[in-house]
């Protein structure tokens, strides 16, 4: 399935103070997310900020909290993000199929996210190098099944350059060094 700038959005889940330095190889994981972030916003894929139990895990990590700060946030108490009834109205209302997949930790919060996104009729799109969990382990399980459930994964340079299609497109510059 190609997938279609039109058709997305994009879904930050609980990448948040007290979790985050917490996550294997967070660096590299915040790194790719800054990334990310910047070139969808190039793009003009809506955003939607999930942060879970605030005054537990605190807010969304400082150097994406400044670049997401205009974007809708939800917080929320459940592990997916579609079980907080104010989130899932936004994701319908948007009127996108597609959501694009990012954050912590890939098997509790990435993996119900998904799941349910399927049983909603959404095409859940995880950024494999856009996630993370405590154990390595957890992480590489959770993606094996959600790819079984029928997520598609990707990497975020990919994903970048295939919402871009050419370098005719206005943000491709912008895309291409982001990446390099």
């Amino acid at each position: 399935m190609r997938i279609n700038i039109d058709e997305c959005l994009f879904c930050l889940v609980d990448v948040q103070e007290r979790l985050f330095p917490l996550v294997s190889n967070h660096e590299a994981v915040e790194n790719n997310l800054l990334i990310l972030i910047k070139g969808l916003q190039a793009l003009k894929v809506p955003f939607i900020i999930n942060e879970q139990y605030k005054k537990g895990l605190g807010d969304t990590i400082a150097s994406i909290k400044e670049l997401v700060k205009d974007e809708p946030h939800f917080e929320k108490l459940s592990f997916s993000i579609c079980k907080n009834e104010a989130t899932l109205d936004a994701l319908k209302k948007s009127n996108k199929k597609v959501v694009i997949v990012a954050g912590i930790e890939t098997h509790v919060c990435i993996l119900q996210t998904c799941l349910d996104l399927i049983e909603e009729g959404f095409q859940p799109v995880l950024v494999t190098d856009c996630i993370s969990s405590r154990s390595d382990f957890n992480n590489i399980m959770a993606v094996e099944r959600m790819v079984q459930a029928g997520v598609i994964p990707t990497s975020y340079e990919s994903i970048l350059f295939e919402l871009t299609v050419h370098s005719k497109h206005e943000a491709f510059k912008t895309i291409s060094s982001l990446v390099k």
